[in-house]
This record gives C-alpha cells, sequence and structure tokens, in this order.
C-alpha cells in the first residue's frame, strides 16, 4: 500500500508518463523516472545493484526519482579488476565483460542478500539482483563497446528465482551517451521484470521505451526459471530480429540462444541457407559435401570452424505472416541434427557477409544451390545501391569468400547444371565470369544425384496432403519426428 508521501510522489511523476505527438496524446510508455518510481513505491520490491564498467547508471535513476530506501540494499562498483576478482573470482578466459561474469555476479549478490537479510523479519519481500559489466566506446572510436545485463528476481516470496539476461552493442560514439542509454535500459529491464513477465514479447518491446534503435543493439536474450517454462528463447531471438532490435540470432543444437559475436569471433564460418521447411536429404548432402570442401582449405581449420543454418525473414514470411508454429517445427529439426541455426534479416547475401565480416577476417564459404546464385547476379536486388550490382559484389568478393555451388537438374531434360552451365543476365555473363575464373565459385563435387530431384517444397505439399512418398526424402530420423511432433501439419490419414 501507498503512504502520502508516495501518492505525492506518484502525483509528481504521473505527468511525466505522457508525451504529445502533434496534438495527440501518448500515455503508454512510462518515463524512466516514472517507472524507477513505481518500483521504488512498491514496498515488497528490495534488491542490490552491481554495475560494472560504465558507471551505476541504472541505480542512479532510482535514487534520483525518490523513495529509493525501501528499494535499494546494497549498490557498487568493483571497477579495479584485482576487486573484481577478489569479490567474484578470476575468469577462466581472464575476460570481464562476459555472460559467465554476469551469471557470477548474479549468483553472488543474491546469495549475500538472502544470507543478510532475514526472510522471518521480510517474510513478503520479493529479492531481486541486478548486474551488468559493460565495456563502452575507446579512445579512438574504433570499439562502440558492449555489455551484458541481467536481473534476477523472484515474483513470490516462496517461488524460485527468475532471470532475464541481454547482450547489447553501444552505437553511440559518446561513453557519457552510452551510459545513459545503459542507465535506461536497465531500468526498463527490472520494470519488465516485475510488471511484464506474463508478456514476454511485450517486455521485449518495452526495452526500448525512450529509447531508440539507433542507440543500442540488443542481440541475445534469454529468459529461465518457474514464471517462463513456457517461454521457448528461440521464438524470443526470433522477436529481436522481427521488431528490429538487431540484424541476425543464433540459437545452438540445445535450443539456448547464442551470442553470435562470440560464436563467430575470429572463425572460419561456413554457411548454408534455405527455408528447411522440412530440412531434406539434398540439404544434409550439400552441408556434408561443403564440410568435406571446407576442411580441405588450407586456410581453414576444424576447430576453428562455425557452421550455420541460415534461414531469412524473408524466407519465414513465404507465406505472408510468419508463422511461430512453422518457425519452430523447422528450428525443431535442425537442431535435433545437432546444428547451431540463424536467423537474419539479410536478404542479400552481401549483407551476410559483411557482417561475418564485424566478428572474423578468417576464410569463409557459401553453399548454395544454382537457383540462389543465379539470383545473386540479379540487378533488382542492388538499386538501392550508389554503385548497383558492382558495389554488391565489391562487398561480396573483396572478402576472403568462396561459393560452393551444388548442383541442380533441369526438368525438362534432365540435364545436370553446374557453375559451367548456369544462365545468368547477359549484362552480369562478364563479371559472373571473372569470379568464376579467379577461384571465387567452386563446384562441389562428391554429391549424390538421386538427390537432385528432391525439392522441400514438393515435400511440404505431401506432408500436408497425406501423400505417401515423402518420408524416403528425409534424413534418418526426421520422418519419425514429423510424425510424433505433428510438425508442418502432418495428420495420419490412415487411421
Amino acid at each position: 500500500m501507498f503512504n502520502i508521501k508516495a501518492l505525492i510522489l506518484l502525483t509528481k511523476y504521473e505527468q511525466m508518463s505522457v508525451t504529445l505527438k502533434g496534438d495527440k496524446k501518448i500515455t503508454n510508455v512510462l518515463t524512466i523516472i516514472r517507472k524507477a518510481l513505481q518500483i521504488n513505491l512498491n514496498e515488497n520490491i528490495y534488491g542490490t545493484f552491481a554495475e560494472i564498467g560504465a558507471g551505476q547508471e541504472t541505480v542512479r535513476n532510482f535514487f534520483r526519482a525518490g523513495g529509493a530506501s525501501g528499494t535499494i540494499a546494497k549498490t557498487m562498483s568493483a571497477y579495479d579488476k584485482d576487486f573484481s576478482d577478489a569479490i567474484y573470482g578470476i575468469e577462466k578466459d581472464n575476460r570481464y565483460v562476459t555472460q559467465t561474469r554476469l551469471n557470477t555476479m548474479l549468483e553472488y549478490e543474491m546469495e549475500l542478500l538472502e544470507e543478510r537479510i532475514s526472510r522471518v523479519k521480510h517474510p513478503d519481500k520479493l529479492f531481486f539482483t541486478y548486474a551488468n559489466t559493460v565495456a563502452t566506446i575507446n579512445f579512438t572510436k574504433k570499439f562502440k563497446g558492449h555489455g551484458w545485463l541481467g536481473v534476477k528476481f523472484q515474483l513470490d516470496p516462496l517461488e524460485g528465482y527468475n532471470e532475464i539476461v541481454l547482450h547489447v552493442r553501444f552505437k553511440e560514439n559518446d561513453a557519457k551517451l552510452q551510459q545513459e542509454t545503459l542507465g535506461a535500459l536497465g531500468v526498463n529491464l527490472i520494470f519488465g521484470a516485475f510488471y511484464m513477465n506474463d508478456s514476454p514479447k511485450e517486455l521485449l518491446k518495452s526495452l526500448y521505451d525512450n529509447l531508440d534503435k539507433d542507440q543500442v543493439e540488443i542481440d541475445m536474450v534469454n529468459f529461465s526459471g518457474p514464471r517462463f517454462t513456457y517461454v521457448d528463447n528461440r521464438l524470443m531471438s526470433l522477436q529481436l530480429v522481427l521488431n528490429g532490435m538487431t540484424n541476425a540470432v543464433m540459437f545452438g543444437p540445445d535450443g539456448n540462444n547464442l551470442l553470435p559475436a562470440q560464436q563467430l569471433y575470429k572463425a572460419n564460418i561456413l554457411t548454408l541457407r534455405g527455408s528447411f521447411r522440412p530440412v531434406t536429404k539434398v540439404n544434409i548432402d550439400m552441408f556434408e559435401t561443403s564440410k568435406k570442401m571446407f576442411f580441405a582449405d588450407n586456410k581453414v581449420t576444424e576447430e576453428n570452424t562455425k557452421i550455420i543454418f541460415e534461414i531469412t525473414l524473408s524466407n519465414l514470411r513465404a507465406d505472408g505472416q510468419i508463422n511461430e508454429r512453422d518457425f519452430l517445427d523447422r528450428a525443431e529439426l535442425l537442431c535435433s541434427l545437432g546444428q547451431n541455426v540463424m536467423i537474419s534479416n539479410f536478404q542479400e547475401y552481401y549483407k551476410l557477409v559483411e557482417y561475418f565480416s564485424e566478428f572474423t577476417k578468417a576464410r569463409m564459404a557459401l553453399s548454395m544451390g544454382v537457383y540462389n546464385l543465379v539470383e545473386i547476379f540479379n540487378e533488382k536486388y542492388y538499386r538501392d545501391l550508389s554503385g548497383g550490382v558492382l558495389e554488391a559484389f565489391g562487398k561480396l568478393f573483396n572478402k576472403d569468400l568462396k561459393v560452393y555451388l551444388y548442383p541442380s537438374k533441369n526438368k525438362e531434360n534432365d540435364k545436370v547444371i553446374t557453375s559451367n552451365d548456369l544462365k545468368v543476365h547477359p549484362r552480369m555473363k562478364e563479371l559472373y565470369k571473372y569470379f568464376k575464373y579467379n577461384g571465387k565459385i567452386l563446384d562441389i563435387s562428391g554429391h549424390n544425384p538421386e538427390f537432385l530431384d528432391i525439392y522441400s517444397r514438393d515435400v511440404l505439399n505431401k506432408i500436408k496432403s497425406g501423400e505417401e512418398g515423402w518420408e524416403e526424402m528425409l534424413p534418418e530420423g526426421i520422418e519419425e519426428m514429423i510424425k510424433i511432433k505433428r510438425l508442418f501439419g502432418y495428420i495420419n490419414k490412415k487411421k
């Protein structure tokens, strides 16, 4: 229950939750101070703040809002590395801006809170710990900065703890601005944890309240705990791309989200783009033959290689709106095959390669079919570039990149089409020859010719219609999974 003083504070800041856009009032977005105040005035929310690397920017908002004495148990910043190690221990990689460091901070601070605050004396308290470990922009401004944020919290004193963990990449060119952005983001995260936990999708959107996507990018999020047992973190990853919070997300075979920057750092990257609806023997044959070629390259080491099955947003929207069930069906099959999956907003390949180049200068390869390569040479995709197709190809092939081409079969005459036979627009013919004869485009050898008649769209239609014969077009184990879990609208019409 709020006291009189609290009500006065609430009234004082109520006007701050209203902004004007023309003559229209927008009241659904609370200011950062208003959010902090609402938490401060909840007599049961109580916790600690541990912030490393960009000042105590989040907790500062709670102090400024007023009424913080009932919310903040402790706030600290262990800036010195020796002090930080003395408190939280030494990380195996000797790094500080990492997810493992964040997890250690959250665990350590929560144990202290439980140890020092009596549950007998405060039976209704909802404990929380907020932590961040951040590196802001450097002096030369070549490194924009990034960081990890997380909140560990209760929604019932008798329940276990929930967690929301984020990774962010800063876009602003000023350290002070980045600090302020971090402070606002931290308040949004804590507010969302307590007041929007029943709607994770809306919670994600609210992280940008009073912020702009030009200020900060959120490229990974994970929800865990008793209140989030129903949350599929792969769907949360998809939401980040759909909402324009980032251009690409990754998740591993276990379904947990991965940080692309961490996975791709200085790595050799082999990427296969497709619909994987469902994954077929063609996809696996392309994967196996491409992998063999990639590992045979003297600039590639197997232990340093990341293989990615990539699906674009435009592919997910092939039927109009994105169907979450359809997305999860694809993800389920790829994860069952032990693959890392990327969802990206890069319809053009050169944008994907540019993205990879942010993290690695090592050799990369794209594995694709004949149709995809022909589309790369289609000028319509590059009309928004001042340099047109030449600019796009400069960005694509200027990197240490190879294209592995999987053959196709002409349905009319059964002729197998390779890089020697494919047809591009006459204006693109010489450009195509240039890249082919300079070793940028390589035909995949050792493929299984029996698989060239398999098309995923035909398999999908057969699954949905109950037509027989689709089972033998799929890798081992995939047929059973589709039938047992009734993926892609499968119905057993034999019953």
